[in-house]
């Protein structure tokens, strides 16, 4: 119990910081609407979000529907969304969960976890992100690559696994701090917690911080 106590403690300071240091972040795929979250975040996979802003313009242009991008030659999708890598399998990936869309919800994006995470290329990061950014509802925390490496480095968790992390951040962190504070988290991680060379020196987070796996 005490180890509990001990652990929320330390990641309600770490939440207070990263609310210090960014209380505006938010999401940095650029979306008009929840259907063109959700292709952004597909395509985010293994990509940076500036590569992904700089294909979805021409793409939402183009596909304003579920519908759409169901019934779009799949050689003419991947030809748009190429320069974010895998562009194959997020093709196929996007054309399924539209089709799927069209077919179970009408082309709308339910808005339930269980729902989201059945369609191709949603598992739970994706249907997180698409659920509090779009609609506000804090169903778990998003652990991408950046949540997943400063959690481990603060000493939030052990686990490399990334369900395994969620759910322990899940522990620690009261849900009403679950949408924002993997926003911040991302922040950090780009602007000063980098993988090789953390900005340890200008954080504001480094008496706390245990550094964990930096040399």
């Amino acid at each position: 119990m005490a180890t509990n106590v001990a652990a929320k403690r330390h990641a309600t300071q770490v939440t207070k910081l990263l609310r210090r240091l960014y209380p505006a972040a938010e999401c940095e795929l650029n979306f008009s609407n929840p259907l063109e979250l959700l292709v952004a975040t597909i395509l985010s996979a293994q990509c940076t979000d500036k590569r992904v802003n700089l294909v979805t313009p021409e793409l939402f242009a183009k596909y304003r529907t579920a519908a759409d991008y169901a019934d779009a030659p799949l050689p003419e999708l991947e030809a748009l969304i190429k320069t974010t890598g895998f562009f194959r399998n997020k093709a196929k990936n996007i054309r399924g969960c539209c089709a799927k869309l069209v077919e179970l919800h009408g082309g709308e994006i339910p808005q339930e976890l269980e729902e989201l995470v059945k369609l191709p290329g949603v598992g739970r990061k994706t249907a997180n992100v698409v659920l509090g950014t779009a609609f506000g509802k804090p169903t778990g925390v998003v652990v991408d690559t950046h949540v997943g490496r400063l959690s481990k480095r603060l000493g939030l968790t052990k686990a490399k696994d990334a369900v395994k992390i969620e759910q322990d951040l899940m522990r620690q962190l009261p849900e009403r701090e679950w949408i924002d504070f993997s926003h911040r988290m991302i922040w950090h991680g780009r602007r000063i917690c980098g993988a090789r060379k953390p900005q340890c020196d200008d954080c504001l987070l480094n008496k706390i911080c245990p550094r964990i796996g930096v040399r």
